[in-house]
């Protein structure tokens, strides 16, 4: 069933309109929302751009820094596009894999099952959010085990994401090399 739903939307647009939007979102993240923040926090990251993990004391050094200014900035302006982001990557990202997949041949092969990793992730990222949402308006009497779940969820979805970008690189050099033998091939053939 998976695998249907994967091959029924590997259209090239819609592969690549998923992509260029998680992509959108992302950078606006990264070059707008994220440094902002970071920059009234006097530079200590936030919670969603710390793979590793953080624990109640990070946690509460850093919305004591962020002050009210800083946590509604988190809380209004980060969050947001951090609930449209886990969706658009993980669909986005599903989709990148299956396509090189599909190109290779592999599509019908257990391989298709690390496209889900990228929802995964997206599930985890979700949970993430949640997590830092609750914390933000329980601030500053935050239960530990919120801080212990979302913690947990912050490390499982940058543990996927890094295992799914791992795959895809070696898909993609796998991909390349194919091509390129497969071209050289070819030519070999003409000569002769």
């Amino acid at each position: 069933m998976i695998r249907k739903i994967i091959e029924r939307n590997l259209e090239g647009k819609k592969v690549l309109i998923f992509f260029l939007l998680s992509m959108a979102v992302y950078l606006t993240m990264l070059l707008v929302t994220i440094p902002r923040i970071m920059s009234i926090s006097g530079g200590m990251k936030i919670l969603d751009m710390m793979p590793t993990g953080y624990d109640a004391e990070y946690v509460n050094e850093l919305f004591l820094k962020l002050g009210e200014h800083g946590r509604q900035a988190y809380l209004y302006s980060q969050i947001p596009l951090d609930l449209v982001y886990p969706a658009l990557y993980g669909i986005g990202f599903c989709l990148v894999l299956a396509w090189f997949l599909k190109r290779m041949g592999k599509l019908g092969s257990n391989l298709i099952y690390f496209c889900l990793l990228t929802v995964a992730a997206g599930i985890f990222d979700y949970g993430e959010n949640f997590g830092i949402i609750a914390m933000l308006q329980t601030w500053p009497e935050i239960p530990v085990k919120l801080v212990s779940v979302t913690n947990l969820f912050s490390i499982l979805k940058s543990s996927l994401t890094s295992v799914y970008f791992i795959v895809l690189i070696v898909v993609i050099i796998t991909f390349g090399v194919k091509s390129i033998s497969g071209k050289e091939q070819i030519k070999l053939k003409i000569e002769k």
